[in-house]
């Protein structure tokens, strides 16, 4: 950018010879000025008397630029977007009620902004600064001018002095510096009057608006007159359609009721949506003190207790038509957290009769959200880990059945019978594999019957496999004919291995533990002589690929590592044992409950002798515990009992404790730090010779 400097300045007329030479220069300067802009491509038309009476004046402290760097180009590159501009601008939509996204943004970035200082010299202004200044004002000297005489002396003066000069005025010149006094220029850098300025498109702005929608305020009071009117109308509108229908030819008619039935179920699933919806509402209204301690509770006086938890009781879970009978299973949804399924039934069997199965939410404690009866008791379901809309359930009577709760019918969708293979004594454990190789759902049961059974959900039909057969002699094998058939072994729960696909472990209710094979079914692998009584439940751990836990109505929790025949650890807990679980966030920590109303939590990192929190759960001292669950993320546990109650629990801040974290040492975390934590644990406990 080449960059000169040209600076005007008015000159003062200070006598009245200067102002009687300004008239005679104005040709003279007219000329010359021409004759610059002509050389320099610039054309000035005749009426710019607005550079009249200007110099050229260099302030002394102005930066002497070389002829090199005067030609030394400076290259801007603007491009079309601007980097800094906002794009998660929204605004919000009356007409779809929600905030939407801006499209368009504005890239417009203002690079240079130069403001001019410029005034017109007969603005009120201009006058001000002039005389603020001390100039005299030229324009009233002009006026003036024209009465004073002029004399011949001062004109030829004037005009030797306008062919010397050529009608500027010289800035050593002895009028100039008597009348001019010294200002400091503001600007002192090189600039060019006539360079060309790119101007800035004016900022815009689009917007769009709508009307809101309309509101009004409503308010009622309901009494109980105003209610039984309503009830009044609505029977007399149904008194008017039953006329109305009976009118009505009966061609007709098959299609009204159809009309009718249509509208009516239409408008029943709205509003039980919306009623769900308020319930929930409501419900957490009135345990809103439950909910911020589920949330936000952390027991401080953990610090002070030596390394002892406590267990918080949180929403009670309670339907009334299930009051009498037992909760003979529990399970949560693996995908949707707040939910769980609950199986309800009896193991008296002489108080053998219906049963039922319940989902319930942690949103609303008061009311299940699925109920579905049953004709026999349900002992045992699961659910689907990657369809959580599938639920597997084994009954008293034998019977597995699969339910969907994408259908609104009460039945199940696949049910065994005696023409499909069911079991002939109660099914005790249920639980899905992964999809066959037709990748068709299937799940596994084991019976008191001794069998334990492949279920396949094939089109509209269960297809079963035996899988194995249990005896007290060993697996069955077809004998020869006519040999008397061995006895059978009564299967009370199993558990397959959760890296492991086809080996699996089943619980008998002589108190033996079988570790078996789907690949090989002419035999056991392994047999332990677990426990005196019957094996009540048997699970593997979810983190190390060894251990697995156990328990039963002795009174004992036994947890054994399946390469070896004796148990690593065994806890009496002076009642007999309903059920134990692995925690789902600690490879250590396990709970068990017992018939005498109690919850026992391990920690075996913390204590590998005693539980470090013992502490009774229900009210009345004869109720007793059947079943206990972990939930896959929050920090609870669920309890049920043989009354038909659901409680759930919060485990404290020493019950999930972590390894603290050392100066200068990062702490593994993940399924490899579980498993060393106990695996050293174990390490203290097995023997020279059995160690791994």
């Amino acid at each position: 950018m080449h960059a000169t400097q040209k600076t005007f300045v008015k000159s003062k007329q200070g006598s009245n010879t200067q102002s009687q030479l300004k008239a005679s220069a104005a040709r003279t300067s007219k000329t010359i000025s021409k004759k610059k802009d002509d050389a320099d491509g610039t054309e000035i038309g005749e009426g710019d008397e607005w550079m009249d009476g200007k110099t050229l004046i260099k302030p002394p402290n102005q930066l002497d630029l070389t002829e090199a760097e005067l030609k030394e180009e400076f290259t801007r590159i603007l491009t079309a977007k601007n980097p800094h501009a906002p794009e998660n601008i929204v605004r919000y939509s009356f007409k779809e009620r929600s905030y939407k996204a801006i499209s368009s943004v504005d890239q417009l970035a203002v690079h240079l902004v130069l403001e001019g200082n410029l005034l017109h010299r007969d603005s009120d202004e201009a006058r001000r600064q002039r005389a603020k200044q001390g100039l005299q004002d030229t324009t009233v000297i002009a006026e003036t001018g024209d009465e004073q005489p002029q004399t011949p002396a001062a004109g030829g003066g004037d005009a030797a002095d306008m062919e010397e000069g050529g009608g500027e005025e010289r800035a050593d010149s002895v009028v100039f510096k008597a009348d001019k006094k010294e200002q400091k220029l503001t600007n002192q850098f090189n600039f060019s009057e006539r360079a060309s300025q790119t101007l800035n498109n004016p900022l815009r702005e689009r917007q769009c608006q709508t009307e809101p929608p309309p509101r009004a305020n409503f308010s009622a009071t309901a009494s109980q007159w105003e209610i039984y009117d309503v009830y009044v109308e609505e029977l007399q509108k149904q008194e008017k359609n039953k006329e109305k229908a009976k009118a009505v030819p009966k061609k007709d008619q098959d299609k009204t009721k159809k009309i009718l039935v249509e509208t009516q179920s239409d408008d029943s699933t709205k509003m039980a949506k919306l009623a769900k919806i308020m319930e929930r509402m409501v419900n957490q209204n009135a345990f809103d003190d439950i909910a911020q301690d589920f949330k936000y509770f952390e027991d401080a006086s953990d610090e002070f207790r030596d390394q002892e938890g406590t267990l918080l009781p949180l929403w009670k879970f309670q339907y009334d038509k299930a009051k009498r009978l037992s909760v003979t299973a529990l399970c949560w949804n693996q995908i949707y957290q707040d939910l769980f399924a609950v199986g309800l039934g009896s193991y008296d069997f002489t108080k053998q009769g219906h049963g039922m199965l319940v989902f319930y939410s942690l949103k609303n404690s008061t009311y299940p959200e699925y109920i579905y009866p049953t004709t026999s008791g349900v002992l045992c379901l699961d659910i689907h880990q990657q369809l959580p809309y599938l639920i597997a359930v084994g009954f008293y009577d034998g019977c597995v059945a699969v339910y969907s709760l994408r259908e609104e019918r009460l039945e199940p969708l696949y049910k065994s019978t005696a023409k499909s293979g069911k079991h002939t004594s109660p099914v005790w454990q249920v639980r899905w594999q992964k999809d066959d190789m037709d990748n068709n759902h299937n799940f596994i049961s084991v019976s008191s019957d001794g069998r334990v059974v492949s279920w396949t959900l094939v089109k509209n039909e269960l297809v079963f496999t035996d899988i194995i057969k249990l005896s007290l002699e060993g697996a069955v094998l077809e004998g020869p004919e006519g040999a008397p058939p061995p006895t059978m072994a009564c299967g009370t729960s199993f558990d397959f291995h959760k890296q492991i696909t086809y080996l699996f472990l089943v619980g008998t209710e002589e108190g033996k533990i079988h570790k078996c094979s789907k690949a090989y079914t002419s035999q056991f692998l392994e047999t332990y002589d677990a426990h005196n009584m019957v094996v009540d439940a048997v699970k593997w751990n979810p983190f190390h690929p060894n251990v697995f836990i156990s328990c039963s109505s002795d009174w004992t929790v036994k947890i054994w590592d399946h390469t070896i025949k004796t148990p690593m650890f065994i806890f009496d807990l002076n009642a007999a044992v309903g059920d134990v679980a692995w925690s789902p966030q600690s490879s250590t920590v396990f709970a068990a409950v017992t018939i005498d109303g109690k919850a026992h939590i391990f920690d075996l990192g913390i204590n590998k002798y005693e539980a470090i929190c013992q502490q009774s759960v229900v009210a009345k001292k004869k109720t007793k515990l059947t079943h206990v669950e972990f939930n896959p993320v929050y920090p609870i546990i669920i309890v049920g009992d043989d009354r038909g109650y659901v409680n759930s629990l919060k485990l404290s801040p020493n019950l999930r404790s972590k390894p603290k974290e050392k100066k200068g040492q990062e702490v593994p975390k993940g399924p490899e730090l579980e498993i060393a934590k106990l695996e050293k644990l174990l390490s203290l406990v097995r023997e020279p010779d059995n160690k791994v």
